[in-house]
């Protein structure tokens, strides 16, 4: 697993419990989704099309340092299908985890759109071979 982001809880994440509230964290992990699947499809017109069980094992509390981490399932035709965890950076306690999230990328009309990639292209290379 590739963690990507980092997060301070702020007490503007936390729930009434003082927890950190789990809407706020979907949208990390959405945003987080999207934009490894932006850069992998190399197309900004990518969206979630669907996320799995979400399993919230432990909870972050104000002042905790928290990390996303996003690896690649596979790759279908117009999509990407990723997996998630996210951690406590200091403790390495997993916070949550999420199996698949597929993610779709669309062309000018909104349609799904073929990008024919089959394995994780890493930009340095992807930069190299141009």
């Amino acid at each position: 697993m590739r963690f990507h982001t980092r997060k301070w809880i702020k007490p503007e994440d936390l729930n009434p419990n003082e927890t950190l509230f789990g809407g706020r964290l979907l949208q990390w992990i959405d945003e987080e989704a999207a934009l490894y699947a932006i850069i992998q499809l190399e197309n900004p017109k990518t969206v979630t099309k669907y996320i799995s069980e979400i399993n919230f094992v432990s909870s972050a509390t104000k002042g905790d340092i928290i990390e996303i981490g996003i690896d690649v399932v596979g790759f279908g035709n117009s999509s990407i299908t990723l997996k998630c965890e996210v951690r406590n950076k200091m403790t390495r306690q997993t916070i949550i985890t999420i199996d698949k999230i597929i993610m779709v990328g669309l062309d000018a009309t909104g349609k799904s759109l073929a990008h024919g990639k089959t394995q994780i292209e890493f930009v340095k290379k992807r930069l190299e071979d141009r």
